[in-house]
């Protein structure tokens, strides 16, 4: 300015000078004169008239259209109710009257701006001083209340901050602003949506919600709003299908793609941070073509506004609010008007006329003339709605606190004094300082960020008996209180559509126990499949990430949810192939007793003396005891009964074979000593065939003895034949031991098999190596069978088939051997003599 009337700071000094204003000054909506003015700015239009430049001639001066918001016109004239209150009364600034200009931001920053600069130089055109050019700190306001919106707020608080002068938002709770570094001159009765987003991110997981919409407004308000939301909904495991953003001045396109994106989504809940301005298009938008039922949360932007209760299809909304208050007075404040004082402003004469629809003004055409008979007692508009009262209490309390700290800045005591000089820095420094109760009861204070503390009702759209929808107070939210206890609940929720039940909105609907989530390539951690878990793992909780793996000796029940302990098998008595087993056994050793006992009986009778009756009652007890040995595998195996059973049946079966080999070399030797000169049966003799069957019993039990000692057989649990059942069976120790036993029965079997092949056509009549060999090659090819079939056969079978082997061999000796005696005993008593068994009959070949 200095430059432009061509003089210098000397100048300044030394003469008066005079400063004007180059622009006009935009007029304020409601005003009133008074010692100290206070400012005021609210959205009470959302749009500017455009106009396009020549830059041949100065622009004309902004102007506001579009239709008006009469809520805004309530919010505002809460601020007049409150200087009003203020200046009646003797304890806050007495002798003091507070003054107000209130503008209109248009909902535009180009215009806020022109206010913030008007805020800070004054109104009048031009200006004297003979001191400097220096603006006087007296000609500026000393505080403001406003804007409404975060975007507006921040524009204007980047300018007023370098004045030092201190704005108080009513409803600008972009969590931007409490960083005093960039806006040091900016306090707020709203809480910051650092809190809503953190309280709306809690109720969504709250109420088990993991897939949802989201839309904001493409202004700072939304963009900061939102993304704190969604870093608070990531931390809570909450996935967004998507984040659509729009703002009401950008073209009718992106609104229509942003509703397609709303109904073709799958979430069936929608977090809405959107300013109402931007929310009513979006809700008229979405009327054309109605989306599936939704499910909405709202911020408090919208979620409080009554104009929208008539869009059915946000019934059952929820969202946080600022709390409803009762201000005393204040109806009858806004109800007091009549057509002459809304003459005295424009702002007022286009409410009456947009009331009544009719005109105040005779000039105005197509409308007709206000009459008289237009009673503002019976509109029923947001201007007349005072039964929530929320943001109007914000800025009773906003004016209240700029009232307290000038009174902090100017009185003392006992008086005010009404030409103190004081710079807007003063009143900043009283306003952080405030702390007080206003006649309403609430408490106003503010934090190092310029902050309130958080408290917020959460608001439900519930359908009242007559139809209607209203507000209705569902549960609380407060900052203040304990980590973990800010959120309550006082009563039912109705949801969308008139539901009880809490609406489901997941990508993937939960997975069960028993199966874990896997998640769905190239999509959010909220979608996934649920892929049952592995053979031998469970899992035991709902959205298990992982399966466990059940203990050794456990295995998963069918749900595959829990770990049971494995089946122990083995052959126990009440098996059924026990009891066939048990059977044949006990039947093998009545057979071998009976044998026995025919035996005994004709223990004289030439066929018996004949085939060496030591041997065979030695044989038949023999085979009695491997009858018998066969049922120590029955049984839950312990460490004695292993030791026993393998024991048992090597030293039993190595003493019938020593038998039966022992009479096989009788046979030979007895051939031999019908040969003239021969004497071998001298050289074995009854006391030869008693030290041979000895002598080859003694070695099976020295090999038993040293298995025993080395690595006995013990139970132990097979763990890897089958995963979901233990096997109990008997461990054989030590391999070599086992195969030690079954090789030398083998080799006895092998050699006594030789030796009665060789003498299976000797000249008798009643030749017994015929039979030997049989009884051989039978008890031969049940053990060569046996091998491959011990060691390919699963579990219990095992067993089975190790005594089938000892019954089957058992049987074939008995009935190759004693069979044919105790046919000719019992059934040819004519053959069982000497002179028959004696004769020399040519051999049939075998």
């Amino acid at each position: 300015m200095l430059w432009i009337t061509g003089l210098s700071p000397a100048a300044c000094i030394a003469d008066p000078v005079s400063c004007r204003l180059w622009a006009s000054p935009v007029m304020p909506c409601l005003s009133m004169n008074g010692d100290f003015i206070i400012g005021g700015i609210f959205s009470f239009h959302y749009y500017m008239i455009s106009e396009q430049n020549t830059y041949d001639k100065q622009p004309s001066l902004p102007q506001c259209s579009g239709s008006m918001s009469f809520r805004e016109l309530r919010i505002a004239r809460a601020m007049e109710f409150a200087i009003h209150e203020i200046n009646n009364r003797t304890d806050l600034l007495p002798g003091i009257t507070l003054g107000y200009q209130i503008h209109d931001s248009c909902g535009a920053v180009s215009m806020a701006v022109k206010v913030a600069f008007q805020f800070a130089n004054g109104m009048e055109p031009f200006f004297s001083d003979t001191d400097s050019c220096s603006k006087s700190a007296a000609a500026a306001v000393p505080a403001l209340v406003g804007e409404s919106t975060s975007t507006l707020s921040i524009s204007m608080t980047r300018i007023l901050g370098l004045f030092g002068i201190p704005q108080v938002s009513h409803f600008a709770t972009c969590a931007c602003l409490s960083d005093k570094r960039q806006y040091p001159a900016f306090l707020r009765t709203v809480p910051s949506d650092h809190y809503q987003a953190a309280a709306l991110a809690k109720i969504v997981k709250h109420f088990g919600w993991t897939w949802i919409g989201a839309v904001r407004s493409d202004s700072d308000y939304g963009n900061y709003g939102m993304a704190s939301f969604l870093k608070a909904a990531q931390e809570e495991g909450i996935c967004v299908e998507y984040s659509e953003s729009y703002y009401r001045t950008q073209p009718l396109s992106k609104l229509e793609r942003v509703a397609n994106v709303i109904r073709r989504s799958t979430a069936r809940v929608i977090v809405a941070f959107v300013q109402s301005g931007d929310m009513r298009l979006l809700l008229q938008e979405l009327a054309k073509q109605p989306p599936p039922p939704l499910q909405w949360i709202g911020s408090e932007a919208w979620i409080i506004q009554s104009e929208f209760l008539t869009y059915n299809m946000c019934a059952g909304a929820i969202g946080f609010g600022i709390p409803r208050s009762v201000i005393p007075g204040f109806r009858e404040f806004l109800l007091d008007l009549s057509p002459a004082q809304a003459l005295t402003s424009p702002l007022l004469t286009e409410f009456w006329e947009s009331s009544f629809s009719c005109s105040l003004k005779s000039s105005s055409e197509g409308a007709r003339e206000c009459d008289g008979s237009e009673d503002i007692h019976a509109l029923q508009n947001p201007y007349t709605d005072t039964s929530q009262l929320r943001e109007s209490n914000l800025v009773y309390k906003a004016t209240y606190a700029i009232a307290h700290a000038i009174h902090g800045v100017i009185c003392n005591d006992t008086q005010c004094d009404k030409s103190a000089k004081f710079t807007p820095w003063q009143i900043l420094f009283q306003l952080k300082r405030v702390n007080f109760t206003t006649k309403n009861g609430f408490q106003v204070s503010f934090d190092s960020n310029g902050d309130p503390v958080a408290v917020y009702e959460l608001i439900n759209w519930q359908i009242n008996k007559d139809g209607n929808m209203g507000f209705v107070t569902v549960g609380h939210y407060d900052s203040s209180r304990p980590r973990g206890q800010e959120f309550s609940m006082s009563r039912a929720i109705s949801w969308v559509g008139g539901q009880t039940e809490v609406p489901r909105s997941v990508c993937s609907e939960s997975c069960p126990p028993g199966t874990r989530k896997a998640v769905q390539k190239g999509k959010p951690v909220c979608c996934y499949d649920c892929i049952p878990c592995a053979e031998g793992e469970i899992s035991n909780k709902t959205d298990s990430l992982n399966c466990v793996r059940c203990p050794s000796e456990f295995w998963p029940n069918t749900q595959r949810d829990s770990c049971l302990p494995k089946p122990v098998e083995f052959l126990s008595w009440d098996d059924t192939l026990s009891i066939i087993l048990t059977v044949f056994s006990i039947v093998g050793a009545t057979v071998a007793a009976f044998v026995a006992a025919v035996f005994y009986k004709h223990r004289t009778s030439p066929i018996v003396r004949a085939n060496n009756s030591e041997l065979s009652f030695l044989l038949l007890f023999s085979l009695t005891l491997c009858f018998l040995c066969s049922l120590t595998f029955i049984g839950q195996p312990s460490e004695w009964s292993c030791m026993l059973r393998h024991t048992t049946f090597g030293i039993t079966f190595v003493l019938c074979i020593s038998c039966v080999l022992g009479k096989t070399i009788v046979v030979l030797m007895a051939f031999r000593a019908t040969l003239p000169g021969s004497n071998a049966m001298k050289w074995f003799g009854p006391p030869q065939q008693r030290l041979s069957v000895l002598t080859f019993t003694l070695i099976q039990v020295l090999i038993c003895v040293l298995w025993l000692t080395i690595s006995p057989p013990l139970p132990f649990k097979n763990l890897n034949q089958y995963k979901e059942r233990i096997i109990l069976e008997c461990g054989l120790g030590s391999v070599i031991g086992f195969w030690a036993v079954l090789g030398y029965i083998g080799f006895l079997a092998l050699l006594c098999f030789i030796l009665a092949f060789l003498a299976r056509k000797l000249p008798d009549n009643f030749n017994e190596a015929k039979f030997i060999t049989f009884s051989m090659l039978i008890f031969c090819a049940v053990w060569v069978t046996f091998i491959p079939a011990y060691v390919s056969s699963p579990g219990k079978f095992t067993v089975a088939v190790e005594i089938f082997a000892i019954l089957a061999s058992s049987f074939g000796l008995i009935i190759c051997i004693f069979a044919p005696k105790c046919f000719i005993i019992m059934f040819r008593p004519e053959q069982n003599t000497k002179k028959h068994l004696m004769g020399k009959v040519p051999s049939k070949a075998l």
